[in-house]
């Protein structure tokens, strides 16, 4: 919104002077962003003067200007642009407002060539400052406290004067935001990468260097995350590891953006976090599930091969082991609520979670088969002790899987358990359970209370291995 004006030439203009000139200005170039719009609800732009030439305003060269018949031209954009050097004469009528928080644009009667899209400070003389408030949302500082808690830096990237955005920042409740920076000053890429680093808000950034300030964050060693809805932040978006769109913005914003928030809202982003750590963290554990079976099944099957062992269950039995120890918890565990912090790589937490229990089950088995030719047990018994046993190591996963507890694992952690019990004592036919012998029952009992031990203890030798191997590699690229 338009706020005020300030007149800095009073003995040659009036505020019906500006008033006509910006109409004019805003005439021949159109509401093209949504600082015209605000101009046009405030000025107007009806007018009977047609420009000869115009610049249209590009968050490259950061102004306008309009070149009429009578040989009058008339820039408006950011003041320390128009001006240049000449800036310093006008530094302290101008920036008092900028430190209140105003978006201060400066009307100048220009007397040299524009075609160059450069302006040159010595020919400006400066008519009028117009004064510009940003409406900050009222959920906005609660979003950003949301994201704060998380551990989130926020990094504000503007166009906009640093010291007007600093002010707009501070207000919208974000941390830091008193370290800001002009971004002309950042020259070379040593000084983009150590600014990325140190400030918080970013000012008269143009879009080549928003593109620069993302990739100087990403090779810092951080994930990123961009917000934007303009033609001058798609180079910034599309390099971003997410970058996220506004509906109401431009088409090609949404377009190379991974996310688009249709209703326009930053507000929105908890509940988009929230829903990305659900579904990254339940298919996380599910997936675990099922890679125990498989890393089994797979296993296996190679060993029954090549050393000529008959494969120890039958698919009625590991039916029963699949369903019960893996379908059903999988299907709650994927919807139900889940905020934690989405940690490591996704591939990598999956398989440490896994391969403790698909090991177990290998190594367990193998002994079970062993025995069973020890004690001369039938095909039938030996079956029925794996799929049993394949049940226990299955369960005692799931229990580690849910961890923490909450009242929804407990109660599933339990139905499961009520629900194996259950299978094994009267659905025998269904899922071909055998009798077992007295040597039979003592087998599976043994084995089954080496299940959480040995779990335990691949798990802790896979710990020391992670951490040893993160160990190496810090040390590799210090010494590179």
């Amino acid at each position: 919104l338009v706020e005020s004006v300030v007149l800095l030439c009073e003995d040659r203009f009036t505020y019906s002077d500006v008033d006509m000139v910006i109409s004019d200005h805003l005439f021949n170039l159109g509401a093209e962003n949504e600082t015209m719009n605000a101009l046009s609800a405030y000025f107007g732009s009806k007018s009977a003067r047609r420009a000869e030439h115009v610049v249209p305003f590009t968050s490259t060269n950061k102004f306008s200007g309009a070149v009429y018949e009578e040989g009058e031209t008339y820039l408006l954009g950011a003041p320390e642009i128009i001006l240049g050097p000449e800036y310093e004469r006008y530094k302290n009528r101008i920036e008092p407002h900028s430190l209140a928080g105003y978006r201060v644009l400066l009307l100048v009667m220009y007397d040299g060539d524009i075609a160059n899209n450069k302006p040159e400070g010595k020919s400006a003389m400066p008519i009028a400052l117009i004064l510009l408030s940003n409406k900050i949302r009222d959920n906005a500082p609660e979003t950003f406290a949301f994201f704060a808690k998380q551990g989130v830096t926020i990094k504000v990237i503007s166009g906009d004067n640093p010291m007007t955005v600093s002010h707009i920042a501070k207000k919208a409740g974000i941390a830091y935001a008193e370290d800001y920076i002009d971004a002309t000053t950042l020259v070379t890429e040593s000084k983009i990468k150590a600014a990325a680093r140190k400030y918080t808000v970013f000012g008269r950034v143009t879009p080549e260097l928003k593109r620069k300030l993302i990739r100087a964050l990403k090779a810092a060693g951080n994930t990123v995350a961009m917000t934007g809805d303009g033609v001058n932040d798609v180079l910034a978006l599309k390099d971003a590891d997410c970058g996220i769109a506004m509906a109401s913005g431009s088409e090609v914003a949404c377009q190379v953006s991974h996310l688009v928030l249709l209703n326009s809202d930053f507000a929105s982003m908890p509940s988009v976090v929230m829903e990305g750590r659900r579904i990254i963290n339940n298919i996380e554990r599910s997936a675990s599930l099922f890679l125990v079976k498989n890393i089994f099944s797979f296993s296996m099957a190679l060993i029954s091969i090549f050393a000529a062992l008959p494969y120890p269950v039958s698919p009625a039995q590991l039916s029963m082991v699949s369903t019960i120890t893996i379908g059903i918890p999988s299907f709650f565990l994927a919807l139900e609520p889940n905020i934690s912090l989405v940690k490591g790589n996704f591939l990598r937490n999956v398989l440490l979670k896994a391969t403790p229990g698909g090991l177990t089950d290998i190594l367990l088995i193998l002994g079970v088969i062993a025995f069973s030719y020890a004690f001369d047990l039938s095909d039938n018994q030996m079956s029925t002790i794996c799929a049993i046993l394949l049940s226990v190591i299955g369960y005692v996963v799931l229990l580690r899987v849910c961890r923490p507890f909450t009242q929804l694992r407990k109660a599933l952690c339990s139905f499961v358990a009520f629900a194996l019990l259950f299978s094994i004592l009267f659905l025998q036919d269904v899922f071909a359970l055998h009798p077992i012998t007295t040597q039979g029952l003592l087998v599976l009992v043994v084995f089954s209370l080496l299940s959480y031990p040995f779990m335990d203890i691949i798990y802790k030798l896979l710990d020391h291995l992670t951490v040893y191997v993160s160990k190496k590699r810090t040390r590799r690229r210090k010494t590179h």
